[in-house]
């Protein structure tokens, strides 16, 4: 009896314990709160601009905040729409260019984005950048690192409050977080599981069509992915990616609800 009643009470936390992922409607646990995330990410990011060369002037830096700014306005209009403003409460929008070769570009929870310049040469242009960083901002406002650092805080009994958590444990909470968003020795790396990059996918390609930006190119951009895929070795970006070939199809199948949201500029 003790044991189910244990088993009941345990069922009932998770379930409370738990938040939606807008336009999936996604049920994922969520132990962590939007506070301490963002907190902790403005944190990091600030520890990441300081030790990177940040390119701060230039077309190239201009279309990143340009992109990244247009996208912000979309998910804000998104989540108005949706009467969920509250759920970009302490977000601080930031968008840097780092001089880096890597191919890779990521979004802390928060709105903290940074995009390599090494990405530039496959993403092309406006659009092909738009692709980019409206998944990986679709990683955050989906809640994709909180998610991670709940299930792992879970599976490590470490409780459901960061900070208390920290006060009782601040190595192995610290980890968890690095892990996460993917800061330290996974920089640049969000290694989000596969279900968690469709979804970011398809979030993006919404958000990307409501700043403006022409969601079809997304499967010209994947292509160019799979074509440097194919020419050397896998880019760090596509390290935990589905398969091109996944992934591209599932795109065209998203891609007439995304145009329903594409008005052009």
């Amino acid at each position: 009896m003790k044991l189910h009643r244990f088993a009941l009470a345990g069922c009932l936390f998770f379930a409370a314990a738990c938040s939606t992922v807008p336009i999936t409607g996604r049920r994922q646990l969520s132990l962590v709160s939007d506070t301490e995330m963002n907190t902790m990410s403005a944190q990091e990011y600030q520890k990441v601009l300081a030790s990177s060369q940040v390119i701060t002037s230039g077309a190239q830096a201009e279309m990143v905040k340009r992109v990244g700014q247009r996208i912000q306005q979309a998910v804000e209009q998104y989540f108005r729409q949706q009467n969920a403003q509250a759920q970009l409460e302490g977000y601080a929008w930031e968008f840097n260019l780092l001089n880096d070769k890597q191919e890779n570009a990521w979004c802390m929870p928060g709105g903290k984005v940074a995009v390599y310049s090494g990405i530039l040469p496959i993403t092309q242009d406006e659009n092909g950048l738009a692709v980019v960083m409206g998944h990986e901002i679709a990683h955050a406002v989906a809640r994709h690192s909180s998610e991670r650092m709940s299930q792992q805080m879970a599976a490590q009994g470490l409780g459901s409050v960061l900070s208390a958590s920290a006060g009782q444990n601040p190595t192995a909470t610290q980890n968890v977080f690095l892990q996460a968003v993917g800061v330290g020795s996974q920089l640049g790396l969000l290694k989000y599981g596969r279900s968690q990059e469709s979804e970011a996918d398809h979030l993006g390609l919404i958000f990307m069509a409501m700043a403006g930006y022409n969601p079809d190119g997304a499967v010209a951009f994947w292509q160019r992915m799979d074509a440097r895929e194919n020419a050397a070795s896998p880019p760090e970006f596509l390290s935990t990616h589905p398969s091109n070939g996944t992934r591209i199809a599932a795109i065209q199948k998203e891609l007439p609800e995304a145009r329903t949201y594409y008005k052009g500029r």
